[in-house]
């Protein structure tokens, strides 16, 4: 067979472009997703990410994820709000008992660390609700015309201001749930929120995602933003909102011993998908009713636009009014205390 002159050549440089364009161009935006030149986590198209595998990661760091799916974790079914997703089924029972010790007149004394499954085993978020429906909190009582709107990844110098500029006008109170790093950055925010007769609550340093991290990292997340927050506001915060609603047994049972309130949420506005102020609107006012936790953002990533939240609270604010619900912070709503 005849080479025709060059030919190699060509197949060559072909070949290598190949090469560059697959094998290189695709990892490097990988990497450029997950591990950003700055140290702040790339956005995407609705939010941000960080390599979840790094459960080690600095707590001086704002982690920021996507809401769902999270790389390397189960997503929740999208169709329902998180609080909601179906309990895993069941593992088998074994063939037989394990033999029991004999009986005696006295049984140790329980700590709440015990009631926690066994080593190894994690329970989902739907089994934790199910199994400790007094500790992870999703609504308040159902007999009272009464609806508590919460605001989660505060402060910032865009969003905040405006949220809480609308909630002045009309004179309503709401929760807050703040990122420790972020009341660093704006004290003044904090305390406004504060002295404008609004709740604050703990919501992790640096808003990791709770089930990643060792319950050692968990707990310093959860210690160093308490003391951020009273230096702030003169008291330390007894509500506890875990990032994404995600926490272990574990760091729930631990949360109980040391009396915090865990609240999660059981209508979910997705602003932080960015959404318009006509699908905020009908995401919190086609679910709202008596008890019900509304989640909302007034704080974001760089370049999140949370505009669609500020311009929907007028228009549930005053549908909700015309409806004859009270808007009230979770401490009324759930009867219990703001502070430890």
């Amino acid at each position: 067979m005849k080479i025709v002159p060059g030919l190699p050549a060509v197949i060559s440089i072909v070949l290598s472009g190949l090469l560059l364009s697959g094998c290189y161009s695709q990892p490097q935006q990988l990497r450029q997703l997950n591990h950003p030149n700055d140290g702040t986590p790339a956005r995407q198209e609705n939010g941000q990410t960080v390599d979840t595998n790094n459960s080690a990661a600095s707590q001086d760091q704002l982690i920021r994820f996507p809401e769902w799916p999270i790389p390397g974790v189960q997503p929740v079914d999208d169709r329902k709000p998180r609080a909601h997703a179906q309990p895993e089924q069941a593992a088998p029972a074994p063939a037989a008992p394990a033999p029991q010790p004999a009986p005696t007149d006295k049984q140790p004394a329980r700590s709440a660390s015990s009631r926690q499954s066994g080593k190894g085993k994690q329970l989902s978020l739907s089994q934790l609700i199910k199994k400790y429906p007094d500790l992870l909190l999703l609504k308040g009582p159902a007999g009272t015309k009464k609806i508590a709107l919460t605001f989660d990844d505060a402060p910032d110098k865009q969003f905040t201001p405006q949220v809480l500029d609308v909630l002045k006008k009309y004179n309503v109170k709401a929760t807050f749930f703040i990122v420790g790093r972020q009341a660093e950055k704006h004290p003044e925010m904090v305390k406004r929120i504060a002295r404008e007769g609004h709740i604050i609550g703990n919501h992790t340093y640096n808003h990791s995602l709770l089930t990643k991290l060792s319950d050692e990292q968990y707990r310093a997340q959860v210690t160093k933003t308490q003391k951020i927050l009273k230096r702030s506001i003169g008291y330390t915060p007894r509500l506890l909102r875990p990032p994404y609603g995600e926490i272990s047994e574990s760091q729930l049972l631990w949360a109980s011993d040391h009396h915090l309130i865990v609240v999660n949420w059981n209508v979910d506005s997705l602003d932080w998908k960015q959404l318009s102020q006509q699908q905020v609107t009908d995401n919190i006012l086609n679910h709202a009713k008596a008890g019900s936790i509304v989640l909302q953002h007034s704080g974001g990533g760089p370049n999140q636009d949370l505009s669609g939240t500020v311009h929907a609270l007028p228009t549930i604010i005053q549908s909700l009014h015309g409806k004859g619900y009270q808007l009230v912070t979770l401490p009324e709503l759930l009867q219990v205390s703001k502070q430890l």
